[in-house]
């Protein structure tokens, strides 16, 4: 409960100076995710750009080797130039926002002569359909990097821009309304006074003027008595 006091009206005043500034900590920390934010999603356009492009000529590579090789001849390759991949998995503070990213252990893109099989006896569509999957193999290993950090600067952007509304549409207008009640009622009070006040005076300047009015009526009619006693008291 809020009472209209100065107490309470000097402490909802801090409260709302308080709020401000923390407002605009809040808005210069969204402005430093959004910085962020956008440092980390141009290189994840540009990758998802060049993954297409790759993938629409990946695919356009396999047809063609499916269709002078087989898709038999294909899987068996397949199976025998199959490697594991090395990927770590570290976690990372960026403006006090947590992510997880990867650290790859390449390269994964391989010559001709690192494969397990002749590739001289294979057509150029199946070499260049490998090294084309390769690529996007490696592309999409630091896309995912840049994803979850994308992810989670995007998060906290929200969870900043909804707090940063809240306090300048609720908590603020809120603390301003009653500070402005409270300076009304305050104002009030001191008018208030001060009516009482000058009525006060003005009862203490009109009681000398009644009293002085009635001491000189007394004199008057004590004087018109001895005027008609005579010289000795006796009436005429």
């Amino acid at each position: 409960m809020i009472h209209p006091t100065r107490t309470d009206l000097m402490q909802l005043r801090e409260r709302a100076a308080a709020v401000v500034n923390s407002v605009a900590i809040l808005k210069a920390r969204r402005q430093a995710l959004i910085r962020s934010f956008l440092e980390s999603v141009r290189p994840f356009a540009r990758s998802r750009d060049a993954i297409r492009r790759d993938y629409d000529q990946a695919l356009g590579e396999l047809h063609l080797t499916e269709g002078h090789e087989g898709m038999a001849m294909i899987e068996a390759l397949a199976a025998t130039s199959e490697r594991d991949v090395g990927v770590d998995v570290t976690e990372h503070n960026a403006l006090g926002v947590r992510y997880r990213e990867l650290t790859i252990h390449g390269p994964f893109v391989r010559t001709p002569l690192e494969r397990d099989y002749g590739y001289t006896l294979t057509t150029p569509h199946l070499e260049e359909s490998l090294h084309l999957f390769e690529s996007i193999l490696a592309t999409m290993l630091e896309i995912a990097a840049f994803e979850s950090r994308i992810k989670t600067l995007g998060e906290e952007i929200m969870r900043v821009t909804r707090r940063t509304r809240v306090l300048e549409e609720r908590v603020v207008p809120a603390l301003r309304a009653d500070i402005k009640r409270i300076v009304q009622a305050i104002a009030e009070r001191e008018r208030e006074t001060h009516f009482r006040l000058r009525r006060f005076k003005f009862a203490r300047w009109r009681r000398p003027e009644s009293e002085d009015a009635g001491v000189e009526r007394c004199g008057s009619d004590a004087g018109r008595a001895l005027h008609q006693s005579g010289p000795h008291g006796a009436t005429e």
